[in-house]
């Protein structure tokens, strides 16, 4: 495990595609009881090294009802973005996760992670990739409809500032699906 993570942590495999170095950002152990995969991390994680360590980050612990101190506790939460490094700045915001890091990465992780009781796949970039039989449905199909994806995965919107707008036309989301993940959140970190 320590050694997966070395690797990780060195990996240059994107460096060519960047205008900045790389710093792959992931925090997991064998112990980890959720996995929480994302997209990629921003600038602000970029520049910490810490997953999650922005308004996101905020956003997520708030949803879930944890601590900073139990989110960063690796026996808790296994935080592994689809894109391990800083993608770079778009027109609109970040660019995409780049699509090397999953494939080379992922399997391996996770044939680690033996004590993991939930999955929980944030934003539409996690989703396609774990979820490819449902490349049709829009993210608020899959959010308004979490149950049918448990004991599986548990899908959840991205929880950037900027997504406020799509939470404010979707009231469901804060009334239906948010106490349904901090029941199955606590439920994992409990077990």
């Amino acid at each position: 495990m320590i050694q997966l993570k070395q690797q990780i942590l060195q990996c240059k495999v994107c460096a060519p595609l960047f205008d900045h170095h790389p710093n792959p950002v992931v925090s997991f152990n064998s112990k980890s009881k959720v996995l929480l995969i994302g997209q990629a991390p921003g600038r602000i994680v970029h520049e910490s090294g810490v997953p999650w360590d922005d308004k996101s980050g905020d956003n997520l612990r708030a949803w879930m009802h944890v601590s900073k101190e139990q989110f960063y506790k690796p026996d808790n939460f296994a935080l592994i973005p689809i894109g391990f490094c800083f993608p770079g700045i778009g027109k609109s915001g970040d660019l995409p996760p780049r699509k090397e890091c999953a494939p080379l990465w992922h399997t391996q992780i996770l044939d680690k992670l033996t004590h993991v009781k939930l999955i929980i796949l944030v934003g539409s970039y996690a989703q396609g990739y774990y979820l490819k039989s449902d490349q049709k449905k829009t993210l608020a199909e899959r959010v308004k409809n979490f149950d049918s994806y448990l004991p599986d995965y548990f899908v959840l919107p991205h929880p950037s500032p900027r997504n406020n707008i799509w939470q404010a036309k979707n009231p469901w989301f804060e009334k239906e699906v948010l106490p349904a993940l901090k029941v199955q959140v606590s439920t994992a970190i409990k077990s």
